[in-house]
C-alpha cells in the first residue's frame, strides 16, 4: 500500500518524532516502505537579520545536522529499513511539501503535540501540511 513514507521531524523537539516515528516503522516493516526522515532549518535569511550572519550558514547548519540526523535515525531505526535522510533549508512546511513531491511519497507522517491557544492563532506547520499535500497526511498526536 506504501512504497515511501516521509516523517519531518525537528531533533529539537520530542513531540515531533516520540510517537512518529514509531508509527512509521511499524507501516515500513509491514508494506517494506521506504522510510525518508527529514529535518528542516528555519530559512533566517530575512535581509534585517541576514546581513549580519554568515552568508553560508544554512550550509553549515546543515552540515551539524547531517551527523546529528544519521545518529538519531542509528538510535531509534530498528535495521533492516531502508532510509533516506533529508535536510531541507527554508519555512518548515514548504520544504516539506516540496520533499514529499520530489520523492513521491506515498504517506508523510507527522507528530504534533495537543494544541495551545498561540497555534491556534498562527496555525502549526502539520496543520499546513495536512491542508496543502497533494498526498496522505497521517497526524500522530503526542
Amino acid at each position: 500500500m506504501y512504497r515511501k513514507i516521509l516523517v519531518p521531524i525537528d531533533l529539537g523537539d520530542k513531540h515531533s518524532w516520540r510517537k512518529a516515528i514509531p508509527t512509521a516503522v511499524t507501516l515500513c516493516e509491514a508494506f517494506d516502505a521506504v522510510l525518508i526522515v527529514m529535518t528542516v532549518v528555519p530559512d533566517i535569511g530575512m535581509p534585517l537579520i541576514g546581513q549580519y550572519l554568515p552568508h553560508d550558514l544554512g550550509e553549515r547548519v546543515k552540515e551539524q545536522l547531517s551527523g546529528r540526523l544519521k545518529a538519531f535515525i542509528q538510535e531509534q531505526i530498528p535495521p533492516g529499513i531502508e532510509i533516506q535522510q533529508q535536510i531541507a533549508v527554508g519555512k518548515i512546511y514548504q520544504e516539506i511539501l516540496h520533499a514529499a513531491a520530489e520523492t513521491e511519497v506515498d504517506l508523510i507522517i507527522v507528530g504534533s503535540h495537543h494544541p495551545e491557544l498561540k497555534d491556534y492563532l498562527l496555525g502549526p506547520n502539520a496543520a499546513r501540511v495536512v491542508r496543502h499535500a497533494k498526498t496522505t497526511v497521517m497526524v500522530v498526536r503526542d
